[in-house]
């Protein structure tokens, strides 16, 4: 990476430490998106130069330091502008506009959320962990939330088949929530990769598991909601998918357990499924919609 790119970097990190608000955010990304510079927009915000400093250098190698710190610390700090951010997350409109990791970090990466309630039953956990293992033997990776619940054992089904499993995680990376998935988390660090969207430290509250979920959709091909409440924060993931475009599966007890999930049923590229075979068929025809479209256009053409 250039050093105009680690510029870029740690303008966006300076930019987000002057940010207060989510949308605020949401208008960097828009700028952002549009051709500005981090840097330039810093400029902006910031105190002229004087005869005795520049704030926004000053700024950014503040922000650089800061970056320096986490990177020793084993965390990738991904910026919006990197050539190696995920490019599927890229494509939504609510995309966070900077990232921390752990793990290895792939730009395309083909993967399903399997998601739920954190007190889920014997039978969701049972179903959670058949779907994460049936991704893994599509080469799929398997995305979740490492909460409690069918996170949890979507992940460790995924480990245990020697698969690919994604964390996208509703704290800051350096927290650990639930404490009992400490050793989970650097489970799928090792074997996959953990994001976060808060600044390292964050501790959870209302308003960062929401924003997770929607993390989580834009990452993802499609997501599975295995079980969930009628208060779950799953049905935020379900509707962030709709609005993105991409493809949901309710599992049959989602629907005959809650009213968002009688509502979302009905709209477009929301499937209910019985069982994990409907299920992984609904995925396949998912998996095969490229081919299917190129046939189309043959066709046609």
């Amino acid at each position: 990476m250039g050093q105009g790119d680690d510029r870029e970097r740690a303008a966006t990190v300076a930019l987000l430490c002057r940010t207060s608000t989510e949308k605020g955010e949401r208008e960097l990304v828009q700028q952002l998106t549009e051709g500005a510079s981090a840097a330039a927009l810093l400029r902006e915000r910031l105190a002229p130069v004087d005869l005795f400093s520049d704030p926004v250098e000053e700024a950014i190698t503040q922000a650089k330091d800061e970056i320096a710190s986490w990177e020793q610390g084993g965390i990738q700090v991904i910026a919006l502008g990197d050539d190696h951010y995920p490019h599927r997350l890229r494509d939504v409109f609510d995309r966070p506009l900077l990232l921390f990791a752990r793990g290895t970090v792939l730009e395309e990466d083909d993967g399903v959320a399997v998601v739920g309630s954190r007190t889920v039953s014997s039978e969701g956990r049972l179903i959670a962990a058949e779907l994460a293992t049936r991704l893994v033997e599509r080469d799929l990776t398997v995305v979740s939330g490492l909460a409690a619940g069918v996170d949890t054992a979507a992940h460790r089904a995924a480990l245990k088949a020697g698969g690919r499993t994604v964390a996208v995680i509703g704290t800051g990376i350096c927290r650990h929530f639930p404490p009992e998935n400490r050793d989970l988390h650097r489970e799928v660090a090792a074997q996959g990769a953990v994001f976060s969207q808060f600044w390292p430290d964050r501790a959870p509250d209302k308003t960062t598991f929401p924003l997770r979920n929607g993390t989580m959709s834009g990452y993802s091909l499609a997501t599975i909601i295995v079980e969930a409440s009628e208060r779950s924060g799953t049905r935020i993931q379900a509707r962030k998918a709709v609005e993105h475009g991409r493809p949901v599966i309710l599992m049959q007890s989602v629907i005959d357990r809650t009213q968002w999930g009688r509502v979302a049923a009905g709209k477009p590229d929301v499937h209910v499924a019985q069982d994990a075979d409907e299920a992984m068929t609904i995925v396949d025809d998912l998996l095969d919609r490229p081919k299917q479209l190129e046939d189309f256009l043959s066709r046609i053409g």
